[in-house]
């Protein structure tokens, strides 16, 4: 897909998933995003979302309002609403970038609820959105998840302040963040040549490069 003009198509301004459907020809990423991630508990202590806050950097959060503001003030949540259910009903077809397991089985998410986008003071805009389990989960040990795109367009980072909250958890539940693998000398070796081929590189090494969440319950 490509992206077109916001005259001719209003809706179509930052769509992530425009962005992502016109990169397979492309080896290193053009979006970033800094992940915050709030792993949902219900009353049951099962573990039942996770509820997201992705911030764009300056060029796509300026690309996203373009036309949009008006008299130099920010653009409203109202004003980006049309943009924000597109956002999250298009990226299904991606698994919303995040992928989750526990217990060694791969999790479900349902569809998106509580879906925005804002535009911050600092001109930054940030996409929330909350993604429920199909099937509330009790922790088997404990749960991963990772938000990444296997075709390496889209760059996601945690946040360095508070990457991850755990909202309403049993006692004795922690989370952690591991970093990323580090590349061996054959995984730098096949970056190099997707770069001279101008190709994207393969979901395997788009997934050695995210960080990994763990939330372990006793």
């Amino acid at each position: 897909m490509v992206i077109l003009g916001r005259a001719r198509f209003p809706w179509m301004g930052v769509l992530l998933v425009a962005v992502v459907r016109a990169s397979p020809a492309l080896a290193h990423p053009h979006v970033w995003v800094e992940a915050q991630e709030q792993v949902l508990f219900d009353p049951a202590g099962r573990v039942q979302g996770i509820r997201a806050a992705w911030t764009f950097d300056d060029m796509y959060s300026a690309f996203a309002v373009q036309g949009l503001e008006k008299d130099g003030k920010l653009a409203t949540p109202a004003d980006l609403a049309p943009l924000a259910e597109t956002n999250v009903s298009s990226l299904a077809e991606f698994d919303y970038f995040t992928f989750a397991k526990s217990g060694g089985v791969k999790l479900a998410f349902g569809k998106p609820i509580d879906y925005a986008l804002e535009e911050r003071a600092d001109r930054r805009v940030v996409l929330r959105f909350t993604l429920p389990l199909r099937q509330p989960t009790r922790i088997d040990r404990f749960l991963s998840f990772q938000d990444y795109d296997p075709t390496y367009f889209v760059d996601f980072e945690l946040a360095p302040k508070d990457p991850v909250v755990l909202t309403n958890p049993p006692a004795g539940c922690s989370q952690s963040v591991l970093g990323a693998n580090p590349l061996l000398v054959q995984d730098g070796q096949r970056l190099a040549k997707t770069f001279d081929a101008g190709i994207a590189p393969s979901e395997d090494f788009a997934l050695k490069m995210a960080s990994r969440v763990i939330v372990a319950c006793p």
